[in-house]
């Protein structure tokens, strides 16, 4: 008898946690399904077995980053009251998670889909509108007097903060400084 092989489900999540890892070398060359394979022990045909292609992976952990940012958000509505604060508090959970998790911080700053597929990086856009629309939600909530010019600058900044992450090779944290930048943005926040 040899190892246990995964069930369908773990061996997905292997697959994924491996390209996540691999997106966190700082250099951050594109990673081939050969590579992954490799880094898995398994052959490229193993792989396909669980995702039709390179891309449908990508999809996955755009997926899990949505669920991760979108669950952050409810999880900040539901406990602080006061709008402004739930601003601060989204981006600083935001700014965590991409510390904690590299790779991710990769794909959600666009440099791991460059090279891929535009369906992807159109996605990933996406998620940054909704993320601008639930600051602008949350600010207009605080009677501030431009919801919409400062959700826009927020996003922005965020994105920004998450590419000179991940192209100082994950040397500047995304956090670096927030709190002396937060009260800035906020002076006008009712």
């Amino acid at each position: 008898m040899g190892m246990s092989r995964p069930q369908p489900g773990e061996r997905r999540l292997q697959i994924l946690q491996a390209l996540a890892d691999m997106l966190q070398t700082p250099g951050g060359e594109r990673v081939t399904t050969a590579a992954l394979a490799a880094r898995l022990g398994v052959s490229e045909a193993a792989l396909y077995r669980h995702f039709a292609s390179k891309a449908q992976m990508f999809d996955a952990l755009i997926e899990f980053i949505e669920t991760s940012v979108f669950g952050l958000i409810q999880q900040v509505t539901d406990r602080e009251p006061l709008p402004g604060a739930q601003v601060r508090l989204i981006v600083t959970l935001v700014f965590q998670f991409a510390e904690k998790n590299p790779g991710m911080a990769r794909v959600m700053a666009g440099d791991a889909l460059v090279l891929e597929h535009q369906r992807l990086m159109d996605r990933m856009q996406r998620l940054w509108d909704k993320f601008e629309s639930a600051l602008k939600q949350r600010l207009r909530e605080g009677a501030h007097p431009q919801p919409a010019a400062l959700a826009a600058v927020l996003s922005a900044f965020v994105q920004a903060r998450l590419q000179r992450y991940a192209r100082s090779g994950f040397q500047r944290p995304p956090s670096e400084s927030w709190p002396e930048v937060w009260p800035l943005m906020a002076k006008d926040l009712g």
